[in-house]
């Protein structure tokens, strides 16, 4: 569970609330028109800009902006450079038998066991990148265009409420509540592209981004045993995958 996500998420629903309370009745910010507006209004523009395979499947991808297992390098790297270790010593088919955690990892493995040439394992596994990176992508980009499509939603709901408003100009003690009522669309459009859709965009762009890297690395490191490389050399190269200061605190650790 992504801890940071869903503390955000309750905390800055929390304060709004909190807000909504502290002012008044909370009730008169509810308003059923104004949420069919922007909510149905916003899912239905943003279904037009894709398929729905596309779009159903970004609430699946979404997901992993609340549960997601950071991938810890340092210790992918430890694995890997034991599982060279063994490989040079006994040959590739004896990584048939080491248990993996990583399923990209496994993956590669088995594609080193059946003696695929270099140049099929290395198309291969950078394809299931590419469409693991793309369904990242497109699952920002959908919320992305939540994210743009609410607020215009939110306007477009409050210009058809000062319509109304205006139409019953004749009766001077409602367009207070009536302009409340207009200004609510505007507030919804507000609260879903800058509370929900625009964080959990910018979030998936940091899983597709942390995923590349992680597999990155293991095609690196997975072709670099193919070739039957010194595991010393192939752990200084995927050194060089972790940020600076942890390059330094991992050498430091060794040393």
């Amino acid at each position: 569970m992504d801890l940071a996500t869903l503390a955000g998420l309750l905390g800055g629903l929390a304060i709004v609330l909190a807000a909504i309370l502290l002012g008044g009745s909370a009730l008169v910010f509810i308003n059923v028109p104004s949420i069919l507006i922007v909510i149905i209004g916003t899912l239905f523009v943003v279904l037009m800009k894709f398929n729905l395979k596309q779009f159903f499947g970004a609430f699946g991808v979404a997901g992993k902006s609340f549960k997601f297992s950071p991938i810890d390098l340092p210790s992918l790297i430890n694995e890997i450079i034991e599982l060279a270790d063994l490989a040079r010593k006994s040959g590739l088919l004896a990584l048939e038998e080491k248990e993996v955690g990583h399923p990209f990892l496994k993956y590669g493995l088995q594609l080193l066991v059946d003696g695929h040439d270099p140049a099929v394992v290395k198309r291969l596994l950078t394809r299931d990148m590419a469409l693991a990176v793309t369904r990242h992508e497109t699952g920002a980009k959908i919320f992305t265009a939540m994210g743009d499509v609410a607020p215009a939603m939110g306007m477009i709901g409050t210009l058809i409420g000062l319509v109304q408003m205006l139409s019953n100009m004749d009766d001077p003690k409602s367009i207070g509540p009536a302009m409340a009522v207009a200004l609510l669309t505007t507030l919804y459009g507000a609260m879903i592209a800058n509370m929900i859709a625009i964080p959990i965009a910018d979030k998936l762009t940091i899983r597709r981004n942390e995923e590349a890297l992680s597999k990155a690395l293991i095609i690196d490191a997975l072709l670099a045993i193919q070739e039957g490389q010194n595991p010393r050399v192939i752990d200084s190269m995927l050194r060089t995958y972790l940020p600076g200061a942890q390059r330094v605190q991992e050498e430091g650790a060794e040393a």
